[in-house]
């Protein structure tokens, strides 16, 4: 199984390295960690937000860590399906967030993150949480 790993959970390992997250990143298999390309922008959007040098090193060691996945198709497609069944249903999550969802559906991956609220309104979407 592979886990893409959300915004929430990298954060959690740049303030923790030997914190929660960290330590269940390093129990799972070789290669079964990955993340998105929409997760590296957040990131990314956060570090330059707060105009830092050290975090943004930090943020490119960490993303330089591990397997970057690009969104391709047919993560548009379920990012269509998905977001018209929760906004249908009354229950829409944030922009983002629908697109994250849909990578990790497309990639046949379990999303881990700390917004298991959110998340667990998306039909299909297996989701862990490593910090609790």
């Amino acid at each position: 199984m592979r886990y893409l790993l959300d915004t929430n959970i990298l954060s959690d390992m740049i303030r923790n390295p030997h914190g929660a997250a960290a330590i269940r990143q390093a129990l799972v298999a070789p290669g079964a960690v990955c993340t998105s390309v929409l997760v590296a922008a957040e990131l990314r959007f956060g570090a330059e937000k707060r105009r830092s040098q050290l975090l943004r090193g930090k943020v490119e060691a960490l993303l330089g860590a591990i397997p970057v996945l690009p969104f391709e198709t047919p993560g548009d497609r379920t990012y269509a399906e998905v977001r018209s069944a929760l906004e249908a249903a009354g229950t829409p999550i944030s922009g983002n967030d629908f697109l994250i969802a849909a990578h990790a559906l497309s990639a046949g991956c379990i999303l881990v993150t700390d917004n298991e609220r959110e998340f667990a309104r998306v039909p299909g979407l297996t989701v862990e949480n490593w910090l609790r």
